[in-house]
């Protein structure tokens, strides 16, 4: 879809959001005062065509209530929400910085690995229940695996980075690619047909990251210090997230299950956080403290003096 495009669909996501329900009299007093309009107004056949569009691109729900005002449906999914709130965001960034006389050097933009080259294959390709054919560079091989078929179940975004899982034909597994550490793509004419009963939820509704696990979830108890868990009610570590707050500190609790991505978001958060349970994930981070440690400790290594 053209840039314009894409702009006029979260246009009217982000409008009938902030305003929470327009008539079309309103829609079009509004349209006719944004950049989109160029002094006309929006038809109601055009109209029509771009809500059909925003429900069937981005799985956001418009609808229209008995007395004929439009609203974004708030019942629809977690992930519709989610979707929901990603592009507004991107959306409200952009034109914020489009729109600003600020100078290019007094705004720092972290740069990310990109997912545009592939994603949209990839979309097709879940839509159509096409097979790909990929070639990936895993950081933890010295070459690339060439000629991967892949039967894409679903997209996931985790810290920037986007990563499709599904169906690895050869091995018949499930597997996880990250986006961009995909070197080709191609979508193939054959097609597959997603299991009835896989349900991503399942998979990932009591994980932190995307590494997948087939352990048994576990209560999770974390106690922080009263700065970090207010960092915690802002952005919840998981959804399953409780909070007892006591004086001096808070406990955390969740259901989930062990993995990388668990042990080393709390690692990062230093003294800040102390594991109570279970006992296999506070083993887990000691571990990794103790190896860390270890790099510091090691017999024989060169110390500088302070005088070098």
């Amino acid at each position: 879809m053209a840039r314009d495009l894409i702009g006029r669909y979260v246009w009217i996501v982000d409008t009938l959001t902030r305003y929470e329900k327009l008539s079309r009299k309103e829609i079009n007093r509004l349209w006719m005062l944004s950049p989109f309009s160029e002094g006309e107004p929006l038809p109601e056949r055009t109209f029509y065509n771009y809500r059909r569009n925003i429900e069937k691109n981005f799985n956001i729900d418009i609808a229209c209530d008995s007395q004929g005002n439009y609203y974004i449906d708030t019942d629809s999914s977690p992930r519709n929400r989610s979707f929901t709130n990603l592009i507004l965001d991107s959306y409200a960034v952009s034109s914020a910085l489009k729109e600003s006389s600020i100078p290019d050097d007094r705004v720092e933009i972290e740069d990310v690995p990109s997912a545009r080259e592939f994603l949209p294959i990839v979309l097709d390709a879940m839509k159509g229940g096409n097979r790909l054919n990929i070639t990936y560079a895993g950081f933890n091989r010295s070459r690339a695996e060439r000629n991967i078929v892949f039967c894409p179940y679903f997209v996931k975004r985790y810290k920037q980075r986007w990563y499709m899982i599904g169906l690895k034909v050869k091995d018949k597994g499930i597997r996880t690619y990250a986006l961009d550490r995909i070197r080709e793509m191609k979508m193939l004419t054959e097609t597959f047909t997603m299991p009835a009963n896989f349900e991503p939820d399942k998979l990932f509704g009591n994980i932190v990251g995307v590494t997948t696990s087939e352990a048994a979830v576990k209560t999770v108890r974390l106690q922080t210090t009263p700065t970090q868990a207010k960092y915690f009610r802002a952005l919840p570590l998981h959804r399953s997230q409780q909070e007892q707050v006591t004086d001096s500190y808070s406990i955390f609790t969740y259901r989930l299950k062990l993995n990388y991505e668990l042990a080393h978001e709390i690692l990062a958060l230093g003294p800040a956080v102390k594991v109570l349970e279970p006992p296999e994930l506070k083993a887990m981070v000691v571990t990794q403290l103790k190896e860390t440690l270890a790099l510091y400790e090691s017999p024989g290594e060169k110390r500088e003096s302070p005088t070098e």
